[in-house]
């Protein structure tokens, strides 16, 4: 199977920009994307008429955050959020199940400029990993997305000047660091531990993304039962339409 993530940034706008060609010209078995800004009435394009079946999980702020996942295989069964109010209100969960995994789209929060949201997402950090923990008891998971956080001084271009900004606080790292004590694994880093300039988001301004100067924040992150059947993972930064760039693993 090839599965693929995006932040698309704006769904209706992305089907402008090639998106359909993408998915053609890619052909994964799922795609999970993030940042519709849309619900699903909203999006006019039929794509369950290219085969495809899809789930959607939209805020309740019109035009803001919101997941959609398509898939051309079976989906056994589909649910939304983790089941916190405090969390489940800006369409930022949407859960698949498969026969052998669930896939789990997420789109973490932001913490925003001056960090006026790191408390919240915080206690989101928590929260989903309990739930993701949860989710594992019934069978392996593979949470992929935006979760706006660079791990390691590896992940970003600008280590040094990023140490209190938005993605690469100590509070969100150590976030990081707990899905890893978890037993989850960075699909990327799994295959490639010491790749350097591998970003998946670039700033629109000051010609960011020409230059190369990024971030890595989006992922798949696998149960480890599933280590054995994962065959690669990729970032495709040739791709644009958003700012960011889609990611995809290879699974047996």
């Amino acid at each position: 199977m090839k599965l693929i993530s995006w932040n698309v940034n704006g769904i209706r706008a992305v089907l402008k920009k090639g998106f359909l060609e993408f998915l053609e010209r890619e052909n994964p078995d799922v795609i999970v994307l993030q940042e519709v800004k849309a619900e699903r009435e909203q999006v006019e394009h039929d794509f369950g008429a290219l085969g495809w079946s899809v789930e959607w999980n939209a805020a309740e702020k019109k035009g803001y955050s919101g997941v959609a996942t398509l898939s051309r295989v079976p989906i056994l069964s589909t649910s939304r959020g983790i089941g916190i109010d405090e969390h489940d209100h800006e369409g930022r969960v949407l859960i698949t199940e498969f026969p052998d995994f669930q896939i789990v789209n997420v789109y973490t929060p932001n913490s925003q400029d001056q960090l006026q949201r790191l408390a919240y997402r915080t206690r989101w950090d928590e929260a989903f990993l309990t739930y993701m923990k949860e989710l594992e008891r019934e069978k392996p998971v593979i949470f992929a997305g935006d979760l706006n956080v660079a791990h390691r001084e590896i992940d970003l271009a600008r280590p040094d000047q990023n140490r209190r900004s938005a993605g690469f606080t100590d509070e969100e790292r150590a976030g990081f660091d707990r899905i890893e004590e978890a037993g989850f694994v960075d699909s990327f880093r799994h295959f490639y531990p010491d790749q350097r300039d591998s970003y998946t988001w670039w700033s629109y301004r000051g010609g960011a993304r020409e230059r190369n100067v990024g971030w890595r924040i989006d992922y798949f992150c696998i149960s480890p039962q599933l280590i054995s059947r994962m065959k690669d993972a990729a970032i495709l930064p040739s791709v644009h339409g958003s700012d960011h760039c889609p990611i995809a693993i290879y699974i047996d």
